[in-house]
């Protein structure tokens, strides 16, 4: 007995010695985890400046970068005991998805794929991978949300203001959130985020092999209802893929659910809607959908040029020139909209804002020097009465046109000082507003409805009730008068537009500005 008290005794020392030294390894081992040190790199100016003398293609983000840090402490900010932190991960799947913004994913140097894609693959230093995660995330915000720089901008006319992006700012938001997304999209201006919606709805339609052309003979003229052709099948089929219409029958006849939907879509491509569906509607029908595509990205980024505050305006009158329309918007809605009549494509209407501060009821137009140099005195060369019959007179060595009915800027003209002297007035050519495309003028904008537009000015004006405007246009005497409150003018150019009832709309590129916009948005 006495030797099997020995064995049991000796079994349970062993099995106390074990379970007592892998006690004493787990502690070891969690004493082992807890004295690993936190990644603490310090990213300092000398080492910043380093880095940009190593890659000189991302000089431009120094300051910016130089501040970030210097702001957290001189410390990494994208990476940890475990790598890339999670908020490094989503800004470059934001930075892939560029697309997804009609941009093109090309960050200059490619050791920004290794870091993330293949970490073994990445020759970085620890440093230097926090540098160039940093300057991802500068690259990501100058693409998204300001574009094209304001030279290039001015280069393309559009001298509308820029919109100021302080990426002190922005970087506080984005680093306080560790997000990168605009759900309350709020950073850019409105028309941004529905073309973005609009972008993803011609993509998917381009994917699923967007829409076949519509073939017609050379003799064809119209199509109209009870038509019969295998043209309206081809019509039909067209107008469904992009949801004009409802459903696709595949009938040939041409009905009015037919007709119905290819005026809807003539509203929304600026065309005038019509009864009859002509060889002009087939074009537009035809033009291939990587091309609205294109149209869409080269108006994301004029969006990009707009500052989102203004439309925290009260009030303000908006033109856009393809659409030949103007617009007041008042507490972000439309209170009045008018067709206009813009300059042609040898005098183009400027592409600029400023500020309403006159309305002057039978105005002298006073004419410019190329017009008096290049028609009138040509014409007083042919007829000594020349001036006469056109109501003209010489005006201290210039030439004015008298006021009244005939007058080039009719009843009323509407002021906001600019260098390229363009300003909004009536006039006696009411024909032309009739035409789908108006690009007549000599740049300045013409207006259809230049009474109800004094009206909706001046509503707030009790010295200026409506039946004293209409005695002032009448008047035959120049009268000027001084706004109470300068009202904004802002004149764009948007070739698509998303309107407030969701209808993507395209317009003509009557001065032929998208094609060099997207040749630089392409080649990015």
């Amino acid at each position: 007995m006495k030797i099997w008290y020995s064995i049991i005794a000796f079994v349970v020392l062993l099995t106390v010695v074990s379970c007592n030294s892998k006690g004493e390894k787990k502690k070891e081992n969690q004493k082992k985890k807890v004295e690993i040190p936190e990644l603490r790199l310090t990213i300092d100016s000398t080492k910043i400046a380093a880095f940009f003398t190593a890659y000189p293609k991302l000089e431009k983000f120094q300051g910016d970068v130089f501040n970030l840090y210097k702001k957290n402490k001189s410390t990494q900010l994208w990476l940890d005991n475990k790598g890339v932190v999670e908020f490094g991960n989503t800004l470059f799947n934001k930075y892939k998805g560029l697309d997804s913004e009609g941009l093109k994913a090309n960050f200059p140097y490619k050791e920004i794929n290794a870091v993330f894609e293949n970490n073994t693959d990445n020759k970085l230093s620890k440093e230097y991978t926090d540098l160039m995660i940093s300057n991802l995330y500068f690259y990501y915000a100058e693409k998204v949300y300001r574009g094209f720089d304001e030279k290039t901008s001015i280069s393309l006319e559009w001298l509308l203001p820029r919109k100021k992006l302080n990426y002190q700012v922005l970087t506080d938001s984005i680093f306080k959130k560790s997000t990168i997304n605009d759900d309350k999209k709020s950073k850019m201006f409105s028309q941004y985020y529905k073309l973005r919606d609009a972008l993803k709805q011609y993509r998917d339609i381009e994917k699923n092999g967007g829409w076949k052309n519509i073939e017609t003979d050379e003799d064809f003229k119209s199509l109209k209802l009870g038509d019969s052709s295998t043209v309206v099948s081809q019509i039909r089929e067209r107008l469904f893929i992009t949801g004009d219409l409802k459903e696709d029958t595949k009938s040939q006849v041409c009905d009015s659910t037919l007709i119905s939907a290819m005026k809807n879509y003539e509203q929304h491509h600026g065309y005038t809607p019509k009864n009859v569906i002509l060889s002009e509607h087939i074009n537009d029908l035809n033009i291939p959908v990587s091309d609205r595509i294109k149209t869409i990205i080269a108006n994301m980024e004029r969006c990009r040029w707009i500052d989102p505050d203004l439309e925290k305006g009260q009030k303000y009158i908006e033109i856009n020139i393809p659409e030949f329309k103007l617009y007041i918007i008042e507490d972000a809605k439309i209170a009045f909209t008018s067709p206009v009549v813009v300059g042609k494509a040898m005098t183009k209407t400027v592409i600029f804002s400023g500020m309403m501060n006159n309305i002057v009821f039978s105005p002298y137009w006073n004419v410019p020097p190329s017009i008096i140099a290049n028609e009138i005195k040509p014409g007083m060369a042919k007829n000594k009465n020349y001036l006469k019959q056109k109501n003209l007179e010489w005006n201290n060595g210039a030439v004015r046109q008298l006021p009244g009915k005939n007058n080039s800027l009719g009843l009323v003209k509407f002021l906001f000082p600019n260098s390229s002297n363009i300003y909004l007035h009536d006039t006696p050519s009411k024909s032309l507003f009739e035409r789908e495309s108006r690009a007549f003028s000599h740049g300045c904008v013409r207006v259809a409805k230049p009474r109800e537009l004094a009206i909706e000015l001046l509503k707030d004006d009790k010295q200026w009730p409506p039946a004293r405007i209409d005695k002032a246009m009448h008047a035959g005497k120049e009268n000027w008068y001084t706004l109470k409150k300068k009202v904004p003018v802002y004149i764009g150019y948007f070739t698509a537009w998303v309107d407030r009832e969701g209808n993507l709309n395209f317009y003509k590129d009557i001065y032929g500005r998208d094609e060099s916009l997207i040749k630089l948005l392409t080649e990015e």
